[in-house]
C-alpha cells in the first residue's frame, strides 16, 4: 500500500509550522507499514491530478497569497479540483483555507479569487485573533492555536469543524472554526494542528488512502504522547 502526499506552496505558504502535518501523515503512515511519497508542489510547477492522494495547503501571510492566488488562476486550481473530484483529500490551514472559499478579499486590495471547493468566503477584519484554541464538534474535540485577522463566513454547504470552546474561530461571531465539505478540510488551527489531534490526522489518513484502495481500516498506533500532547493544549489558558 502506498500513500503520496502533495505540499502545496512549500515555501510560500508554511508559516507556524503547517508543514508539521505532512510529517504527521507521513510518520503515522510509516508507522503501519504503508509506503510513502512526499512531493512539493510549487508556485509554476505542474500540478498532476492523479499523483497525489492527499494535498497540505497551509498558510502565509498577502503577500504570498497574491502570488499564490495568481499561481492556482493560471491552471493549477483546475488541477487541484479535478484531483478533488477524483477523490484526493486536502487538508489547508488559514491562507489556504481562506483561498478554497470561493474568494478572500484583502485590506486595500482586490477580492483574491478562491476555488469554492469550500462554500465560505473571507473578509479582512481589524482584530487579530490569536492564542490557542479548542472546539467540540462532530469529528471529536479538537485543539490548535490561531493567529488570524481574517473573517470567514460559511454558506449552507459546508459543515464547520465545530463549535469554538475557548477562542474565536472562524470570524469571532458565530462560535464556528473551521469547515468541512466532504474530503476537503479547512482550519484556522496551526500549531501544526495534526500531531495534537491525532483522531483527525487518522481520519484524513483513511480518506486519502481510500482513492486507490476501497475501504480501509487503520491499525491503531499506541498514542500516548500525543494524547498528551493534546490534553496539555486543551488545559492552556
Amino acid at each position: 500500500m502506498k500513500l503520496t502526499i502533495g505540499f502545496l506552496y512549500g515555501r510560500l505558504m508554511n508559516i507556524y509550522g503547517d508543514r508539521g502535518n505532512v510529517v504527521t501523515l507521513a510518520q503515522r503512515a510509516r508507522w503501519r507499514g504503508i509506503d510513502v511519497e512526499t512531493v512539493t508542489i510549487n508556485a509554476g510547477d505542474e500540478l498532476d491530478p492523479e499523483r497525489c492522494d492527499v494535498y497540505v495547503f497551509g498558510g502565509g501571510q498577502d503577500r504570498e497569497q497574491f502570488v499564490v492566488a495568481d499561481d492556482l488562476a493560471a491552471g493549477t486550481g483546475e488541477r487541484l479540483t479535478a484531483a478533488v473530484a477524483d477523490g484526493a483529500v486536502v487538508l489547508s490551514v488559514c491562507g489556504g483555507y481562506q483561498l478554497l472559499g470561493h474568494y478572500y478579499r484583502p485590506h486595500g486590495h482586490d477580492e483574491l479569487r478562491g476555488l469554492g471547493l469550500i462554500d465560505a468566503h473571507t473578509i479582512a477584519g481589524d482584530t487579530r485573533f490569536i492564542g490557542n484554541i479548542t472546539l467540540h464538534g462532530p469529528l471529536g474535540d479538537l485543539v490548535g492555536f490561531e493567529n488570524h485577522s481574517g473573517c470567514t463566513y460559511l454558506g449552507s454547504g459546508a459543515l464547520p469543524l465545530g463549535t469554538v470552546a475557548q477562542g474565536s474561530g472562524n470570524n469571532g461571531e458565530d462560535g464556528t472554526e473551521g469547515a468541512y465539505t466532504g474530503k476537503v478540510y479547512g482550519t484556522y488551527m496551526h500549531g501544526p494542528v495534526l500531531p495534537k489531534n491525532p483522531a483527525l490526522a487518522d481520519r484524513i489518513l483513511t480518506e486519502a488512502l481510500e482513492r486507490r484502495h476501497g475501504p480501509v481500516t487503520l491499525p491503531p498506533l499506541e498514542d500516548t504522547f500525543e494524547a498528551r500532547a493534546h490534553e496539555s493544549a486543551r488545559s492552556r489558558p
